[in-house]
């Protein structure tokens, strides 16, 4: 009997990713893996390929390029399509995931001569809904993990063959990739891999299925040495191609010889490690506690059927950044359809996934791809909207507290009522860049593990390199101190009542005495032609509390938006009043604070205006009042894992200026940017 190998590839970055991760990503991994599979086009493999990352492939390397139009012609590969930028198909609406599949199927038919009738199923993120609409483009069968099977109640043994599945009676085939082949290719010795192979061989239909990422062929940490230096991938095909057992197969011939092995209904799920990285802090570590007691044996016999993490869309319930990036996509999207505007192009490059969610890669963390999806939505609004001021609301984030936006010539600003009436978007519409994209720094389960002693790596059962889910990293003690967690979201206008302790240190520690109960909660609003207005009726907390209103009211001009704010309170007690500002900037190596450079660190004496020289967009921010403020500052970092180990990313700048306390403050502002 023969085993049908139903090899496949995933190939994908980032929309608009650093030039030199495109670069490091073609040297290390593509060009080599497409210069072996060259050499034997008898092995008949899958690809999916991003179209941007394909773009960008043809005009930085051409010669690669001519090498997959090669194999495609000789029928060496078969092309699975997606969404064209690589969307979570199931958190973008319906008719913009028919768009993005058929953009990307009429691409691979362009350039392969290619009708695609699989679909990589992105973070293998699976809902039944998503069928009609895959339908729809043409999709005739999709790739997900044994894990989703499993989920469902499969047995492994069972997970050879394909699978149908239907939504009000639209009918698509299943593929289950094994977990087995994903850790053992190409990660274990050739030897071991084949082995591996061959455990499918169970029936005269058996297949083993593996469809995964092409990184790990040479981009993760120590697999270009082992994959192509140590000859690993050369030695896997030849030993396939000679082995009598196992047969290369597209999964469209396998699909068409082979009846399914039965249906499945499978619920919302992705691979067991994005369903632990959704999940709050605390509840990851306990999941994995939970596991650990289990015993990897009877987890993987039968706890897998039962014990699993949370959806993939809680990463928006866990990460307000990320629920605000998804949301403004989704009202894009809404004024796209409605006519607003011809913005498709850019409203699909911003639903790209990879700033929306966190794990073991960067993502949401990283900031120049939360920075690239503003720019795409930015460059949306500026279509939409084009020279026209608005002052609008909007409810769509689904807490029950309206959102407003600002659209000036220069700026659009974003305010939430949830969250303290604060700024959450200020836009710079020439340059397409968001001041207010800042990350709060919160726990993640991760951070564990800089507290614990290193654990002894047990010596391997067989010959081969760790995958990334199993790299233990690396990290240096200096790293703890940057563990700091905010207790509130940090925008913009931030109302703080605090006192003495507050300073410099405490202000970045986070550890500073709040008396007042208005930075993490709720305010009531209302709008006028250009005026919005947010009220709280709170608290100071001493040993008792005293009643306490904010009222903030703003105004907008061009490049400008005008503020006052009003603190009445029945206390008299010696406080400070803080109004904490957080904003983002692209490199804080090149910006000048008060016309000197910025340090990681710092204090200004009381002054009534504050200047940001931003050199790489060459713009000045000023905030202005017309009672003095001292201003402490910090910048703002959090310690985030990746492929790569530990990452320190600067995520903002904090500002807090701090007044002195009456029980009836007023202070009147504006905060303007200009052209340097």
């Amino acid at each position: 009997m023969k085993t049908s190998l139903l090899l496949g590839i995933h190939m994908h970055q980032p929309v608009d990713n650093f030039d030199w991760v495109i670069e490091m990503g073609i040297k290390t991994c593509y060009e080599p893996f497409f210069e072996v599979m060259s050499r034997y086009p008898d092995f008949k493999f899958s690809v999916h390929c991003s179209g941007w990352l394909m773009e960008r492939i043809e005009q930085l390397r051409p010669t690669l390029y001519e090498k997959i139009v090669t194999l495609a012609n000789n029928g060496s590969i078969e092309f699975f399509s997606a969404g064209y930028y690589e969307p979570i198909l199931s958190v973008i609406p319906a008719a913009d995931r028919v768009a993005q599949i058929e953009r990307l199927n009429d691409s691979i038919k362009e350039r392969f001569g290619q009708k695609p009738q699989g679909l990589w199923l992105t973070e293998r993120v699976w809902e039944s809904a998503l069928i009609p609409d895959l339908n729809k483009a043409d999709i005739a069968y999709t790739v997900m993990d044994d894990y989703h099977f499993q989920c469902a109640g499969f047995d492994s043994e069972g997970l050879d063959g394909y699978y149908m599945s239907e939504e009000s009676g639209v009918p698509m085939g299943l593929f289950p990739i094994s977990q087995k082949l994903r850790y053992a290719i190409p990660f274990l010795n050739v030897e071991s891999a084949i082995r591996a192979i061959k455990s499918y061989n169970r029936k005269e239909d058996s297949a083993a299925i593996i469809f995964d990422d092409a990184e790990k062929f040479g981009m993760w940490p120590g697999t270009h040495e082992w994959v192509y230096e140590k000859g690993w991938l050369e030695q896997f095909v030849q030993v396939v191609l000679a082995d009598e057992e196992i047969e290369t197969t597209h999964f469209s011939e396998y699909f068409k010889s082979h009846h399914p092995r039965g249906i499945a209904y499978l619920p919302n799920v992705s691979y067991y490690e994005m369903g632990e990285w959704s999940l709050r802090a605390d509840d990851a570590l306990a999941l994995e506690a939970l596991k650990e007691e289990m015993g990897l044996e009877r987890y993987e016999r039968e706890g897998v059927k039962f014990l699993k993490g949370g959806t993939w869309k809680n990463f928006l319930v866990k990460y307000p950044e990320s629920n605000r990036l998804h949301k403004r996509t989704i009202e894009l999207s809404r004024a796209f359809h409605a006519g607003e505007g011809d913005f498709e192009l850019p409203l699909h490059k911003a639903q790209t996934n990879d700033s929306l969610w966190h794990g073991v890669f960067g993502g949401l963390y990283l900031p120049n791809l939360r920075d690239n999806a503003y720019t795409y939505l930015i460059e949306c609004e500026n279509i939409r909207y084009g020279k026209k001021k608005a002052l609008v609301s909007d409810t769509n984030e689904l807490d029950g507290y309206p959102k407003y936006k600002s659209v000036t010539s220069k700026l659009i600003a974003r305010f939430d009522a949830a969250h303290g009436g604060q700024m959450v978007e200020l836009d710079v519409r020439d340059k397409c860049f968001n001041y207010q994209n800042t990350l709060t720094r919160r726990k993640e389960a991760y951070h564990k593990r800089l507290f614990e002693a290193p654990r002894e790596k047990s010596a391997p059962i067989e010959e081969g390199i760790d995958t990334i889910h199993h790299a233990s990293g690396s990290f240096d003690d200096t790293l703890r101190d940057a563990i700091i967690y905010d207790w509130y979201l940090k925008n913009s206008f931030v109302d703080h009542i605090s006192d003495e302790s507050f300073d410099t240190e405490t202000f970045r520690h986070c550890n500073f005495r709040e008396y007042g109960d208005f930075a993490n909660q709720p305010y009531e609003s209302s709008m006028t032609k250009n005026t919005l207005t947010f009220v709280r009726d709170g608290g100071i907390y001493a040993n008792t509390k005293a009643s306490a209103r904010i009222t903030k009211n703003f105004s907008f001009g061009s490049d400008c938006i005008n503020f006052t704010l009003a603190l009445e309170s029945a206390s008299f007690d010696n406080y400070t009043y803080i109004m904490e500002h957080n904003l983002h900037f692209s490199d804080y190596d090149k910006l000048l604070i008060n016309a000197m450079p910025l340090q990681h660190s710092g204090s200004i004496e009381p002054l009534q205006s504050l200047e940001i020289i931003d050199t790489v967009l060459k713009k000045k921010i000023t905030f202005r009042m017309d009672r003095a403020f001292k201003t402490y500052y910090f910048q703002l970092q959090t310690l985030s894992q990746s492929e790569q180990g530990f990452d320190l990313s600067v995520q903002g700048l904090s500002i807090a200026f701090v007044f002195d306390y009456e029980s009836s403050l007023n202070i009147e502002g504006v905060l303007e940017i200009t052209r340097v």
